[in-house]
Parts: C-alpha cells; structure tokens; sequence
C-alpha cells in the first residue's frame, strides 16, 4: 500500500518563526474538579506560537509545576497540581512573550455526587447497540453541513442513518422490559470524518471508531449535552451506562494530527506499515521483535493512525481524557477497543488510574483471539507471564467460540463425539483456572464485527434458545447484541453493513415497528419473551448470576451444570442431541443430595421426581431446585 496517508501527516509539523504573535484556541482537558485522588494534571495548550510563552497561573489552590515545549511551537504542555482547598471558579491562564501577553480562561470545578462509575458485574445484563443504527429520536441533528461528512442516507448501507442518543433513551421502557440492566453503544465520541473510500465503496464513519475530538460528543448524537441528559435519565431508570473507549487509534483528520505536535505522537513508519492483525508475536517467548513491534505498532488501517503510548504527552492526554469521560458525564463502565494492540504499560497505567478514582468502575477490553491463554494475558490472571496486566475483565471470545462450537453441533451426530458438542463449551471453562476472577468476563454470542447469531447456528429456533439458555445462566457477565431479541440475521459477508441494520421501528415512518408486542409477528414475541424471561430470571435471582459455578463431563451429547450458593441451587440440562433422552441423576449427587422436587423456569411445569429427567431434543432446561 502506497504511503499515502503517513508524509502528509509529518508534513503538517510547522517550524515558526519567534516573532510570530501568539494565541491560544484550545486548552485540553477543557476543564477539571477540586478533590481528585491525583491532584496533578497535565493541561495541553495549543495556539499559533503557543508554546513560545511564559505561562504562569495566579490562582488560590492552583500551581503551575512546569511548562513542557515540545518540537512544534504551537504547543505547550502545563504541570498542574489542584490543592484540596482550591475553590470551583475560572482559572486564568497567562501566557507573556516580549511585549505581548495573552489570556485564556480555564474551569475547575466540584465535584457532584450523581452516580457514575458504579461498574457492571455478574448481577447485569448489557444490551450493545449500534447507537446510528438503534433509533432516531432527534431528527434535528442528523445533518449538519459545516462537517466533512454532511449526509445521510437510509437506503445506503454505507451512509450514516440517524441514529442518536435521544433515540436510545426513548426506549429505554423497552430495554427494562427485556430484563436489561446496564446499555453499551459504539462510540458517541466525535466522529467528523470525510467518506473513506474502502475496496472502491464510500463509507461513512457511522461505526463510531474514528475521533476527531476526545472532548467532544458527536452532534449527530446529540452533542455533550445530550450524552449528559441521557446518562441521567438511564440512571433514573435503573440502567447503568458503558462506553466504548479507544485509545489505540485517531481518525486521520483528528484536530491534532492536522497540527502535530510531535513526530513521535504517532508510530511513524518509513513506508505505510499495517498491522498483521497476529497476536500470537505478543505473547509468543520465540517471537520476532520486529513481528510484536508491526502487530503494536502498524496502524489498524490507512485512516486510523496509530497512537504512540509511550510518548508520555500521549498517554497523559489519553488517560486525563478516560478520567474526565467519568466525572463529566458519569458513566460506570468502559469498554476498550482493540485492547490488545495497544502498549500493555500504558494500559495499566491507564486502568490504575481510572481504578484509583472509580474502584467500582468496569474495565473489560477487545481483544480477539482464539485461546485461553493469550486471552488471560490481557486481564488480571494466575499466569506466570513477564507481564502482568491489571485489567479487571475483558470480552470472552474464547468462550464465545465454546458457545458457537457446540451450537453448530447440536443436533447433529458430532453432538455425541469425544471433542464435539458441548464438549466445546465445557473444556472452555474447564479453563477458568488461569484467570483471577472470570466472573468479570463479558461474554457474548455475537457483536457489531461478527456474523450474527441466528445465521451462525443456522437459523435453528431449538439452537438459539439453547445458546441464549447458556449465555444467561452460565459465569460471566452476559451481553447480547441488539435485535437477537427479535430474530435479527445475516452474514458480515458481504459487508459489515449487514449486521449492522437498522432496528425497525426506530425511525418515525417506519413500516413496522418491533419494539412493541404488535409489531412483532408471533416467532419474534417468542423470542422476545424467551430472553425477557431467562434474563428477569437471572436479575432476580443471585444464585443464577453470581452462584458458584459446577459442570459435569458432557455425555452422549447431554450436558449438566449448577449454579448454587447458600440461598438454592439452579439445574442446567442441554439435550444437544435430535432425539429426546431420558437423563438419570445419580450422577449429580454431590450437588442434589437433599432436593426432591424442582421447578421449570422456563415452563412453569413442577418436577415431583428427579430421579430421571426427560429432555426433549435439542433443549435446554433450567430447574430450580427444592425440598
């Protein structure tokens, strides 16, 4: 690929002259509080000759520490420290040079007491939607012609469509109804992006991936004030809030690659150098440095630069901005993009900080891979590995692979074999020994970059609920793609944009609408109420979220597990197989011993008898057992 992308990018470092006059037009982060654990901050002032001042700050409580200059003169970088005494008002920095002396004004404020950071655990239920493609409830804000991408097109899937936060609370009532209990939407950081040309398509950047500005909300969105207003009212409702965070990467017209501070604030390559999307040379003792170092550092595309964390200005911009994405808005749980291509340091550096102002809040990143163990070195795990990360979770894609593996098998003759079956899910959390705590991994079926769940297993209704009956009964903390709910399908084959549709009824004028029991035909009303009820189920009942954990051997394509603790004891059986099977439970009796009745979850129906149980084919029941 030609460098097309990288010499503009070092071309844009301007080399001023000292007579050029001053000014200041941006201060980042765009303010702070008073009584932060860490009273430092490190504050980013940029301006024509910025960083040829004399800063100084004459404010009770506020100490300038040092002032940093850097290769491009228009910026400076200012070491503050806030004493707990200061007081919330307006700061005036002062910059002076010769003559001349400019002022820019710069808030600290207190802190409020709303809710924010209280984490998700074992006890939630996380809805992931796609914030364009979920519901628009603000049509004043679709368009705006001052930004580069100034369209909207429903009928290309490409375009952006007009989803925004306004849409997502409206429906809220529904996501109650449902059983959820925390939501998290791609991103809602600005995203003022130009249509990119991908394989000869223009695509807009409605996935949210590409910023241009960390403290700024997308107005197509809603704004800072909309994000504001929506995280309280998911409070008042009951809904905790998670956002997706990146730090890996930029858009390529990101405001400050339009003025770089630095060659070194980017990886920069002779030529353009892509990642190999490999992370084997990560964790791998016999690996190749200059593989580990293209895998980290080769940019994720041509339009996402790739940030260097271990440029101490990165990090520091890039970890005030998590702490102020906090205490601005009040969210409670982060979900990290592209986690395992970032610097491992810097992210532990990150997530200590975050942890040391917000213990509650929930990290837990992407980092797509296929095993076990290069899974636990991303999160905090029993693994003697020269690195240690302090991630408290990360999303389960090994486990997503245990489900998929043993859905694509049900009913099949492979159900019944040595390694098949179940046997796929089960030797995945035979695992579970490496990790600190795998209660904190998120587990999933599907997402916005996968095939969606119902085409992966086939389109079979038997298989859907099985799998929904694991991923909500099973250890971790359960998430699900919007529209599983109603049977929403298809392959990213050819495009991503087919998993990625919109949500009917979203948008006013919408032939149908399936956020309501009317619009849905009778198959979806099913499975809407299948998941309302295990994932009610599960919300109300500690034993099924955060119980202990035990499996027995998967047999002749029959799989059991419990979930118990000191308030009862829950029974999950799976017959995998296409033909019903009488299950006798002897077996079970470290866990049954004592219990002899039980009752259906799903149907209602009470068991008298638990000598031996009858499983239909290809399902699985959830007992609730008694005395």
């Amino acid at each position: 690929m030609k460098n097309r992308f990288l010499l503009p990018l070092l071309a844009l470092l301007p080399y001023l002259s000292e007579a050029q006059t001053a000014a200041i037009d941006r201060v980042n982060p765009t303010n702070w509080w008073v009584g932060m654990k860490n009273p430092s901050v490190q504050v980013l002032v940029h301006g024509p000759a910025a960083g040829t001042l004399a800063y100084s700050i004459n404010y009770p409580g506020v100490k300038l520490v040092k002032t940093n200059t850097v290769e491009n003169p228009n910026y400076a970088f200012l070491d503050l420290v806030i004493a707990p005494t200061a007081k919330p008002g307006r700061v005036q920095i002062t910059g002076k040079k010769g003559s001349q002396t400019v002022t820019q004004t710069w808030e600290i404020r207190s802190r409020d007491k709303s809710p924010k950071a209280q984490g998700v655990t074992d006890a939630d239920f996380i809805y992931v939607a796609m914030i364009d493609r979920f519901a628009n409830g603000d049509p004043a804000n679709d368009k705006f012609a001052d930004m580069r991408d100034p369209n909207l097109d429903r009928a290309n899937p490409f375009s952006r469509h007009g989803g925004d936060l306004a849409g997502v609370a409206q429906h809220f009532p529904y996501l109650k109804e449902l059983g959820v209990t925390a939501v998290w939407l791609t991103p809602v950081t600005e995203n003022d992006q130009p249509l990119t040309n991908e394989g000869g398509t223009m695509r807009a950047s409605y996935h949210g991936f590409g910023f241009t500005d960390q403290y700024k909300i997308d107005r197509r969105f809603g704004g800072n004030s909309g994000y504001k207003s929506y995280i309280q009212q998911a409070h008042a409702a009951g809904l905790k809030v998670v956002q997706d965070a990146v730090y890996n990467h930029v858009g390529n017209t990101h405001w400050i690659l339009q003025d770089l501070p630095m060659k070194s604030w980017l990886h920069q390559w002779p030529t353009y150098t892509n990642t190999t999307y490999k992370y084997q040379p990560v964790t791998d003792p016999h690996a190749a440095q200059s593989d580990r170092k293209v895998t980290l550092d080769g940019w994720f595309v041509p339009f996402l630069p790739d940030l260097n964390q271990q440029n101490p200005y990165v990090a520091n911009y890039l970890i005030e901005n998590a702490l102020w994405n906090v205490e601005n808005f009040g969210i409670d749980a982060y979900r990290i993009d592209t986690y395992l291509y970032n610097d491992q340091p810097f992210m532990n550096r990150c997530n200590a900080a975050l942890l040391a102002e917000y213990p509650r809040l929930h990290i837990f990143g992407e980092s797509s891979v296929n095993n076990v163990i290069d899974q636990a070195y991303y999160t905090r795990n029993k693994i003697d590995f020269p690195f240690k990360s302090n991630q408290p979770g990360g999303l389960d894609f090994v486990l997503e692979g245990g489900f998929l593996g043993a859905l694509k098998e049900v009913g099949t003759p492979a159900a019944t074999g040595w390694d098949g079956g179940a046997q796929h899910l089960y030797q995945t959390l035979a695992q579970d020994v490496v990790y600190e705590n795998p209660n904190k991994l998120v587990t999933f079926l599907d997402n916005f970059d996968h095939d969606r769940y119902l085409s992966v297993i086939g389109d079979d209704f038997d298989r859907y609920k099985m799998g929904l009956t694991w991923l909500l009964t099973t250890r971790g903390i359960p998430s699900m793609y919007y529209g599983t709910e109603i049977l929403m399908k298809n392959f990213k084959d050819p495009t991503d944009a087919e998993v990625r549709k919109d949500f009917p009824g979203g948008w006013p004028g919408d032939k149908e609408n399936k956020f309501t029991a009317a619009g849905r035909s009778a198959k979806e009303n099913e499975a809407f109420d299948f998941v309302k009820k295990l994932a009610t189920y599960r919300r109300d009942h500690k034993v099924v979220h955060s119980g202990k954990l035990m499996q027995y051997l998967p047999e002749n394509g029959l799989y059991v597990y419990f979930r118990y603790d000191a308030t009862g004891t829950v029974m999950v059986a799976s017959n995998t197989t296409d033909k019903p099977a009488a299950l006798s439970t002897a077996r079970f009796a470290e866990r049954m011993t004592g219990f002899t009745k039980a009752r259906n979850v799903l149907t209602g129906e009470s068991l008298g008898n638990l000598a031996t149980l009858q499983l239909p084919a290809k399902t699985a029941v959830v007992l609730e057992l008694g005395k």
